[in-house]
């Protein structure tokens, strides 16, 4: 029997989890939950790293008190936000920015006055997006350049292990997420740094995943009476690791969504594919030598900011609640552009979308109610992992029997159902914990209680239920006009 422990960090919560590999079999406690979000300062969005950091302490001293036998941790979290840290003494220098602050779109002209959209996605097979971490330096860079004086960043996920006692590295899965990283030789595009005037040193070393990365430091070991624990480079970025925990035999093709705040539908490809014409996907770094082939959508997120604006106005908000009005509203009676730049920031969200509506000149849309607005959630979801996964199969030349959905979004029994019926195709849904499943199965094969991924997604399938979605004739029909409509959203 052999414990690990996983920090995994999503941009609403945050959770420590043991998990204890036995006989071929994972199992999980969770020790520690908490909340996350922005924080804005002089509307500007920020990440509160600090008490991120004091959130980790925690979850320390509560799995100590489960156990001291660990073996490991590992770290993962969201992608492209970085803090800055002084290159001599290592001090923080500022809170780091969330990447919904609107200064990635102001970064997006000062790096297109330097490099086409085109070129760039052929350098770095990453998909525009005005978060990556490329325009949000930019933007750092002109507005705020006193910060980045003697500065070296670092990913959010490798921060916080720094902040426990890691080393001063930056992973390859969370680097390859920003824009500035060569697919290939999977380091940093210096050509690219320099053109857009970005200092060296502001760069750190990249590592792989399935790397030891210091450990534990001795000051924080004795406060939480742990021992100095090694700390593993797992797929730091959450997708990374969530992909690491598809259900699917080696060997075999799949298809996946990992579905939380974002979904992000691709497939693993042993090469990135930078061809221009199929600049909706993205060649992000993936585990066992993979590149993570995949589209990013605007998940769960949009299910989210309309449950928190409800719970605002004081209605009930339970999620039992929120699929019962949605079943009321009409099918595909409105229908959203879920990537729609109109949704990318917080707050009023079922306003956005009502506007959204209205904007698009769809009949009604003025008198939405709320059920009606889920209900082009839903839907649009669904549309949108079906319309994707068309595109992943056209652009990566495969055919997928099934559509593999794993992480938190996997409980929403409703968006299974309805993308199962709007792709035409099962949906396997599960495992829930996928990421933190990941992030485990990582350590373990980095300490050699696992001998490979192979071997790490048997362990998945032996310990894991997942639940199967057919198709819904019915539906399937419903989806089929609406995809119609869907495909003429701006």
């Amino acid at each position: 029997m052999t414990n690990f422990l996983a920090f995994d960090l999503g941009a609403s919560s945050g959770r420590a989890i043991i998990g204890c590999l036995e006989n071929g079999k994972l199992s999980l406690q969770e020790v520690h939950r908490f909340s996350n979000g922005h924080k804005r300062i002089n509307d500007e969005l920020f990440w509160d790293f600090p008490t991120l950091v004091e959130e980790l302490k925690a979850g320390l001293k509560k799995a100590a008190a489960v156990t001291t036998d660990i073996a490991a941790i590992g770290i993962d979290t969201w992608g492209v936000d970085y803090v800055l840290f002084d290159r001599n003494s290592k001090a923080m220098k500022a809170l780091p920015y969330h990447y919904r602050d609107a200064r990635g779109e102001r970064g997006v002209a000062m790096v297109q006055r330097v490099i086409s959209k085109d070129d760039l996605y052929k350098r770095t097979g990453i998909q525009f997006m005005p978060l990556n971490t490329i325009y949000q330096l930019a933007a750092h860079t002109a507005e705020k350049p006193q910060e980045l004086e003697d500065a070296v960043f670092l990913h959010i996920p490798d921060a916080l292990g720094f902040a426990l006692g890691g080393d001063f590295t930056t992973e390859y899965t969370d680097a390859s997420t920003g824009n500035l990283l060569d697919p290939v030789s999977r380091n940093w595009d210096w050509e690219l740094i320099d053109m857009l005037k970005l200092p060296r040193e502001l760069f750190p070393e990249i590592v792989q995943p399935c790397t030891f990365g210091g450990k534990l430091s001795a000051e924080l070991a004795a406060e939480c009476g742990l021992k100095e624990i090694p700390i593993v480079k797992v797929g730091s970025h959450d997708t990374a690791s969530a992909v690491g925990a598809v259900p699917v035999p080696a060997g075999e093709d799949a298809a996946y969504v990992s579905c939380g705040t974002w979904a992000l539908l691709g497939c693993e490809l042993d090469e990135p594919c930078c061809d221009v014409s199929k600049q909706t996907f993205t060649n992000e770094g993936g585990l066992n030598g993979k590149i993570r082939y995949l589209s990013n959508i605007m998940g769960c997120w949009l299910l989210q900011e309309c449950r928190r604006d409800f719970k605002l106005r004081g209605m009930d908000a339970s999620f039992d609640t929120l699929e019962a009005m949605a079943e009321s509203a009409e099918p595909c009676g409105f229908l959203i552009n879920p990537n729609a730049p109109d949704f990318v920031a917080p707050d009023n969200m079922p306003q956005r979308i009502k506007n959204y509506c209205v904007a698009t000149g769809q009949p009604g849309a003025e008198n939405m109610d709320e059920s009606a607005i889920l209900r082009a959630v839903y839907d649009s979801l669904a549309l949108c992992f079906a319309d994707k996964l068309a595109e992943l199969e056209k652009a990566s030349g495969k055919n997928f029997k099934v559509l593999n959905i794993i992480g938190g979004g996997t409980q929403d029994s409703r968006l299974m159902q309805e993308a199962a019926s709007a792709i035409g195709k099962t949906v396997v849904a599960g495992p829930i914990e996928a990421t933190a499943i990941g992030n485990i199965l990582a350590q373990a094969i980095t300490t050699g209680d696992l001998a490979d991924w192979a071997a790490a997604r048997e362990v998945v399938r032996s310990s894991f239920p997942v639940e199967n979605y057919a198709v819904d004739a019915k539906q399937q029909s419903i989806f089929a006009e609406g995809m119609k409509k869907f495909k003429l959203l701006p």
